[in-house]
């Protein structure tokens, strides 16, 4: 179990997830994510980073197991630092971050890839936020980045998901392609990025930050406030209990 980050091409890095059995990542997982991508960006031969994931799904979230078999707020605390700091990273990497995302994508997922700059999908690919149901609150923020604002209000509120497909649609997946050529049509529109001189590709990057109408990293941490209220509320821990009962799965 590995966040692992290697040079795939010609400027281009592959940063992966690989969490069996549905990449629900534990805390250190999160963190792990934010020094992989702080450290692509200070890389001077690194010009496009692509995100992936081994295995059934692209990310299903916090391992909620893990925080449930956890005393105190450690956990709580420590996965929503990592959220905050993974999708930072993400978004404020200085070089663009394309999120290949296959099979389900839920809660963080969205998190990871709502702060990316491209989504390339798999026809398998689907997104939701299922936090309403898990008793927290949080990447509503991203999700507002991929579907439109009375949409995201639907999702929101019923924990339904949407197909990449759909997506695409809306504009904010750029390909959908047959989920065996998932990382070739990742890795060839980052190769066709990484020929631009970097330069320009990171002032870009660091341009279209700053004409976003809406503060990503700051609604955000926002959201995560309403979390942290749950949680002391006894709210979240009962839900979280009722989901590590059950033994849910990622599914539509």
């Amino acid at each position: 179990m590995a966040i692992t980050s290697k040079m795939h091409h010609d400027g281009v890095r592959a940063v992966t997830m690989d969490y069996p059995p549905v990449n629900a990542l534990p805390v250190e997982g999160w963190f792990a994510i934010s020094e992989a991508l702080d450290e692509a960006g200070k890389d001077p031969d690194t010009r496009v980073v692509v995100l992936r994931a081994e295995g059934r799904g692209f990310n299903a979230g916090v391992d909620i197991k893990q925080m449930q078999a956890t005393d105190g707020f450690s956990a709580i605390l420590g996965a929503n630092r990592g959220c905050y700091l993974a999708f930072k990273s993400i978004y404020e990497c200085p070089v663009p971050v394309i999120a290949a995302v296959n099979g389900f994508c839920l809660g963080g997922g969205v998190g990871l890839a709502g702060s990316a700059d491209i989504i390339v999908a798999g026809e398998d690919a689907y997104f939701g936020v299922p936090e309403v149901d898990r008793g927290a609150l949080g990447a509503a923020t991203h999700l507002s980045r991929l579907v439109p604002a009375h949409l995201l209000r639907t999702l929101y509120y019923t924990s339904r998901t949407i197909t990449a497909q759909r997506l695409a649609e809306l504009g904010s997946v750029a390909e959908v392609v047959p989920a065996d050529r998932l990382d070739a049509a990742a890795f060839a529109l980052a190769e066709e990025i990484a020929a631009k001189d970097t330069r320009v590709v990171r002032a870009a990057k660091e341009a279209l930050n700053g004409i976003d109408p809406v503060d990503v990293v700051k609604n955000y941490r926002w959201e995560q406030g309403f979390t942290f209220e749950l949680n002391l509320g006894g709210v979240a821990d009962d839900l979280r209990d009722d989901f590590v009962a059950t033994g849910h799965s990622p599914a539509k």
